[in-house]
């Protein structure tokens, strides 16, 4: 072999890996494209209110990203990722907050994300907001912390106007029906208007993380809308574990006993177990007996036909609307198989 064609017989593989390798460097925006928005706009909120956005950023591609640092361009504004190594198709959430209690009128600022895998690139995000100073809420946000699931909550906040001595707060609106919320005027003179702000999370909340939004509508012509964020997490009352029972490899005819562990807050009673789509029958022992944690050995037979196959149960728990759902998958072998 002459040495050129050794010598194109060793550059030329090198060529194919860095093709790969470097295929997003042809795009200079394949970090911002992974942003499902380029900018946010907070609107007008009020003095004191807790303010806060959060970006979904989903891993396009099929190298792992990294981000190495995440930063503002402004001190009146803040951000934190949800984690920083995000695998091929994962999604993260940068969340963004501004201060509005040292900071007043309009703050513009960037959000700007710092990759160093799969190559490094820097995005920037636009942020801006108006912090108006003619009225303040106190706290900045109803945010209700932990709360037991089918329990309602209730929290306060004080608005205080200082402006025209007709101001008036018209309507509270909100686009959940787990939210309702009332308010009362409290003082008014010399320009100033007092209000509090009932915020009542109704039992019907359902579990996990709850945001939502709520707006005051004010007779301000110029600006009628006041945002009031509203948070909480909603915590199961009872528990299953695990919520996907894995039944591995299953032979027809052949049974199968796994353990499911249920735990409440509160003592409480199991009334049945159902079963669906029902492709395989099961067996559970109950007794109705009031306590915090049931353990509930449950036998199942699977189908006849091979093949993947997930069963969804549904517990019934005595006194309490909802049932409870885990579910239980496996696969179905022939006999012989090992």
């Amino acid at each position: 072999m002459s040495t050129a064609s050794a010598v194109r017989a060793l550059v030329g593989p090198v060529l194919v890996f860095s093709w790969t390798i470097c295929a997003h460097a042809q795009d200079l925006n394949w970090a911002q494209k992974m942003f499902e928005k380029q900018s946010h706009d907070f609107s007008i909120v009020a003095r004191g209110s807790d303010v806060r956005y959060r970006f979904k950023v989903s891993n396009l591609y099929k190298e792992d990203v990294h981000i190495s640092d995440v930063r503002t361009t402004c001190g009146c504004s803040a951000a934190k990722p949800t984690k920083y190594k995000l695998p091929s198709r994962d999604v993260a959430y940068i969340e963004v907050t501004m201060n509005t209690r040292r900071f007043i009128r309009r703050k513009d600022s960037k959000l700007v994300v710092t990759f160093d895998a799969p190559l490094y690139a820097e995005v920037r995000i636009p942020l801006t907001v108006y912090i108006r100073t003619d009225v303040v809420l106190n706290p900045g946000a109803a945010n209700f912390g932990a709360v037991d699931f089918g329990s309602p909550a209730q929290r306060k906040i004080e608005i205080a106007y200082a402006g025209r001595s007709d101001w008036t707060i018209q309507s509270v609106k909100t686009n959940s029906k787990h939210l309702s919320a009332q308010v009362v005027e409290t003082s008014r003179g010399n320009g100033r208007v007092n209000y509090h702000l009932m915020v009542t999370l109704e039992p019907t909340t359902p579990v996990g993380l709850f945001r939502q939004q709520m707006v005051l509508v004010t007779n301000d012509a110029n600006s009628p809308y006041i945002p009031v964020l509203v948070q909480a997490r909603i915590e199961a009352d009872v528990t299953v574990t695990p919520a996907v029972v894995s039944l591995g490899r299953m032979v027809p005819g052949q049974r199968k006993t796994v353990n499911v562990v249920l735990r409440g807050k509160k003592p409480f009673a199991i009334e049945k177990i159902e079963c669906k789509p029902d492709k395989m029958s099961f067996s559970v022992q109950l007794g109705k007996v009031t306590k915090k944690i049931h353990v509930l050995p449950i036998t199942l037979t699977p189908p006849e036909s091979p093949g993947k196959f997930t069963e969804e149960f549904m517990v019934t728990i005595v006194g309490r609307a909802d049932p409870l759902t885990f579910k239980a998958s496996g696969r179905v072998v022939g006999s012989s198989a090992k």
